[in-house]
């Protein structure tokens, strides 16, 4: 008798979620397909502009650096989503830049070696080629980890008592992204969060045509009203004598992303030279890396739970693992200034709408890559303001937490 093949075990589908109208193989019209992937690609905006812009002025960069950063980071997010979704796990999960690579590279950015430099622009790119290097090399972890189907043996002993707890982290623990940012700019930030929980939480039930619009578009719908609202309060001079970290916040043109993008632009690897390689950089991109890898793997968990789809097994989790370690190369060669995760608000998001389609996260990912290459398009929806992603979040990460 022949030997049974991991991947040909089946496994008991999870309880469904109440109101799950598409599931992982179930797809939408396209023209909701459209939507509803332009929506995932607003959401991983926020995660995508919001890390360069706080690293390159640190690091000596102008604002082409800038935005040339923010496109390239977009494309590689678009590759890693489609390579994820295709070939990893294959859950309707979006691949976006992570936070816990902040520490490390900006321990990068402050090497007194770099430090010393005179020159703006060669700061920059020394810095850009160091953290390139350590990316690198810190990716080797997730790659062994998840295809030598090590980190498929230590997930066999994850326990949903242990497990739930680490995906209720996973969302509550980022609320730092949400609320104090929301602060920033309080009269485009609470707007945009009330109005956000009274479209998709208590008007959800709203229907056109039997489609539950608000509840579905609920993200696309607010965003436009607050983001047409939050430029009439720019061009009608509300805050033309605001502190400058106010305007930075509130105004829809102080990024400078539009002016600065080319019309085309197509990221390529070694972009910025040749990587450079540190030991001392390396271990702490490797910490940063298995902060990821935990952070993901409880974030495939709840994935799975809202698009009701089976419990990832252990040998589709070590690859998905392999997959992002591969993900976090590429951002290594490409040179995005962060590395990879599996992006909790789009997680979120398919609990906010309740469709959990595959093909609607790959749709997403086209509009990463397309928007990456065709800069001013890309810069212009780039410059929606930050508030609005972070109140965003605020509903997000509660979901994620909520339903796991």
């Amino acid at each position: 008798m022949a030997a049974i093949k991991p991947e040909d075990i089946s496994h008991s589908p999870m309880d469904q979620l109440q109101g799950l109208e598409y599931c992982i193989d179930s797809n939408p019209s396209w023209v909701e397909t459209i939507l509803l992937g332009f929506q995932h690609y607003i959401l991983a905006l926020g995660t995508a502009v919001m890390i360069p812009s706080f690293l390159v002025p640190s690091m000596g960069g102008n604002d082409d650096d800038k935005v040339r950063v923010v496109q390239t980071l977009l494309f590689v997010e678009g590759i890693n989503t489609l390579l994820q979704t295709l070939f990893g796990t294959r859950l309707p999960t979006v691949i976006g830049g992570s936070y816990a690579f902040m520490v490390p590279i900006v321990s990068i950015i402050r090497d007194p070696s770099f430090a010393m430099i005179d020159d703006p622009q060669l700061r920059f790119l020394s810095t850009m080629r160091a953290v390139q290097g350590a990316l690198i090399v810190g990716s080797s972890i997730q790659i062994i980890l998840g295809f030598s189907q090590i980190w498929a043996i230590c997930s066999r002993f994850f326990s949903p008592l242990g497990m739930v707890p680490v995906i209720t982290l996973v969302g509550f623990g980022l609320f730092d992204r949400g609320f104090p940012m929301v602060g920033t700019c309080v009269e485009i930030g609470i707007p945009m969060l009330i109005l956000f929980v009274v479209f998709s939480q208590y008007l959800k039930n709203f229907q056109t045509r039997q489609v539950p619009i608000l509840e579905r578009f609920a993200l696309l719908i607010t965003t436009t009203v607050i983001w047409a609202y939050a430029h009439l309060l720019t061009a009608s001079g509300a805050y033309k004598h605001r502190p400058d970290v106010t305007q930075h916040s509130c105004r829809t043109d102080r990024a400078n992303l539009i002016s600065s993008a080319p019309w085309i632009k197509i990221p390529y690897p070694l972009e910025w030279g040749a990587p450079t390689f540190d030991a001392g950089h390396s271990f702490g991109m490797m910490a940063a890396v298995l902060v990821s890898l935990v952070e993901s793997t409880g974030a495939f968990k709840a994935a799975s739970r809202l698009a009701s789809a089976t419990p990832p097994p252990a040998h589709v989790l070590s690859r998905g693992i392999g997959w992002q370690g591969i993900g976090i190369l590429l951002n290594g060669l490409f040179g995005t200034l962060t590395g990879s995760t599996v992006s909790v608000e789009n997680v979120g998001l398919l609990g906010s709408n309740r469709v959990g389609s595959r093909r609607v996260i790959q749709v997403s990912a086209g509009f990463m890559i397309f928007f990456a290459m065709l800069g001013k398009f890309g810069a212009l929806f780039a410059s929606i303001p930050f508030p609005i992603f972070a109140a965003i979040y605020c509903v997000l990460f509660g979901l994620v937490g909520k339903y796991n």
